[in-house]
């Protein structure tokens, strides 16, 4: 048991990975700025649920208040640190990119300088899928070069990678990277696409679907991504003796730095995800078949033999199972329509 701090932890995987951590035991520090993004009201009503559980504060902060990092991880003698806060977004990233230079380089150097200063003893980062850009080779690999990201958003979680890299190098901070594949499932994110589907389909309304619906993704249920992401924070990462510095590996290195997938491993057409939506849901959606939108990829597909070998676990919850409980949520949630 541990004191951990778990950051976003209002957000759709923090909420569900301090539940998991609350559930074994361990201390949970939750930290989170409760910015508007999407809906407040959601990110409070996880927090409520997070706030009646014994060994559970929440501390409300902004990752970019550097004085007030600072303070927090000197206080609190943090054992381990999961950085999920971030500026979350493709397609955000063409609105407000200031956005994501505030948060997520701004405020994960806080979180590297806090981790570095206070003796913390790994920290797991949340990373994205979307860092593979350009890349076209399936399935993605932590060992391919992802030097052509086609987002901001995408540059700022390879950027995170770099740096993280880089604290480990310098003062050897044992630091794990997880690259998410489309997370979704019960209280998911409004701005993806499930979510976005099942409340258009609910009134009647007709759903947005680009790339005229030739687009795969590798969805990830929410459990899955918890699973992965709890036994990496139990495996402290460690420098790979084999690393060739005549042929640098991208997927590990001389410093105890890590990185791992976190998806399915069975990417799913995006029509056959509206159709199995159609079926749990017991209604047709209208589709309004759009071009592929600016810095997004037609194709995600995950390769996770890294994380299966490290930690012994492979995501494998089929869609149907996981689109059958995100609605069952929605509508105890939202209430029958």
């Amino acid at each position: 048991m541990a004191k951990i701090l778990v950051t976003g932890a209002a957000g759709f995987i923090g909420f569900h990975l301090a539940q998991r951590l609350l559930d074994r035991g361990d201390e949970v520090v939750g930290l989170d700025n409760l910015n508007d993004y999407y809906d407040v009201s959601l990110k409070q009503a996880r927090l409520d649920r997070l706030q009646g559980r014994e060994g559970f504060r929440f501390v409300q902060l902004d990752l970019a208040d550097r004085e007030g990092m600072a303070a927090l991880f000197a206080a609190e003698g943090f054992a381990r640190v999961v950085n999920l806060a971030a500026q979350a977004g493709v397609r955000y990233s063409l609105i407000n990119p200031h956005a994501y230079v505030d948060s997520n380089f701004t405020g994960f150097m806080n979180i590297l300088e806090g981790c570095r200063h206070n003796a913390v003893e790994h920290l797991v980062y949340a990373s994205s899928s979307s860092v593979y850009g350009a890349n076209t080779r399936m399935p993605f690999s932590v060992h391919d070069n992802v030097d052509h990201p086609v987002s901001l958003y995408a540059a700022s979680k390879k950027a995170n990678e770099l740096m993280a890299h880089t604290y480990a190098h310098l003062y050897r901070l044992p630091v794990t990277g997880l690259r998410f594949f489309t997370v979704y499932g019960p209280w998911g994110r409004p701005d993806m696409a499930l979510f976005l589907f099942t409340r258009a389909i609910l009134a009647g309304k007709p759903i947005d679907v680009f790339n005229f619906g030739r687009m795969r993704r590798d969805f990830t249920y929410i459990d899955d991504i918890v699973e992965g992401v709890v036994r990496t924070l139990d495996q402290t990462a460690t420098a790979n003796p084999d690393w060739d510095s005549s042929r640098p590996d991208p997927g590990s290195s001389s410093a105890p730095s890590r990185l791992y997938n976190i998806g399915n491993n069975n990417p799913v057409e995006l029509m056959d995800l509206i159709a199995t939506l159609e079926q749990a849901l017991g209604r047709t959606a209208e589709k309004n078949l759009l071009p592929l939108q600016p810095g997004d990829v037609p194709a995600t597909y995950a390769d996770v033999e890294d994380l299966t070998r490290a930690v012994g676990f492979k995501p494998a919850t089929p869609i149907e199972e996981g689109v059958r409980r995100f609605v069952e949520w929605y509508q105890e949630f939202y209430g029958p329509v």
